[in-house]
């Protein structure tokens, strides 16, 4: 799928650019609304990324454009307005989604996942790794027949793992996708929070199966 990218601050777009392309998009990039809307509107694209507040046009005034070309084109905005009133409007303006900064890359994938998967190809809400059961709509773990009780971030992170089994993640890559491209990279929450995964998901005995790579990451799950 091809998705461009209409965001003007420069370290946000490369995040996001990455992000994507990792994702397994092709991904393009405008730097202004009058570029923005050139690419969108020429129905090369089949989703859009939209900041509001961008040089040279702004990002309602393309939305609108787009919705004139292009009615049924995904159009994701992007932006640092989090008032009730800000999403009202931009969703009665026609976006079809609207995620605030500072966000969690992993779900703004999601949510471009979402809006890119033909209806009959509904993502499972059910993933089950090593002994670990996870239902993401009600958010509940089980391992091993055990329930087990999970902070909103510690499921998040676990959910990340779970969508990327046998896969060794960077902690710059959990750092990013379960705290948002904003979070100080000299932190050490990941490690924080994969001790706390660890302690929780040994049940029964058996030690939580996130294994530390060294020097690169973590994997759940093994090879």
């Amino acid at each position: 799928m091809q998705i461009l990218l209409v965001e003007d601050e420069i370290a946000i777009a490369d995040f996001v650019v990455r992000a994507l392309r990792a994702d397994g998009h092709a991904v393009e990039h405008a730097a202004d609304g009058v570029e923005g809307e050139r690419r969108a509107v020429a129905g090369e694209v089949d989703l859009v990324i939209l900041d509001i507040a961008l040089p040279g046009r702004d990002g309602r005034e393309v939305l609108s454009a787009i919705r004139r070309a292009r009615p049924g084109l995904p159009v994701i905005m992007l932006t640092a307005r989090s008032e009730v009133a800000d999403k009202v409007a931009g969703l009665d303006a026609g976006a079809t989604d609207y995620v605030t900064k500072p966000f969690s890359v992993e779900e703004l994938l999601a949510r471009v996942r979402a809006h890119l998967r033909p209806p009959q190809h509904a993502e499972t809400t059910q993933l089950s790794v090593a002994g670990i059961d996870v239902d993401l709509l009600r958010r509940s773990v089980v391992r091993d027949g055990t329930q087990v009780t999970l902070s909103a971030k510690e499921f998040d992170l676990l959910a990340y793992f779970m969508r990327h089994p046998g896969q060794v993640l960077s902690r710059e890559q959990i750092l990013g996708a379960v705290w948002g491209y904003d979070h100080d990279p000299g932190t050490n929450i990941v490690e924080v929070y994969v001790g706390y995964l660890r302690r929780k998901l040994n049940v029964a005995g058996q030690a939580a199966p996130i294994e530390t790579v060294r020097s690169v990451g973590y994997r759940l799950g093994g090879r």
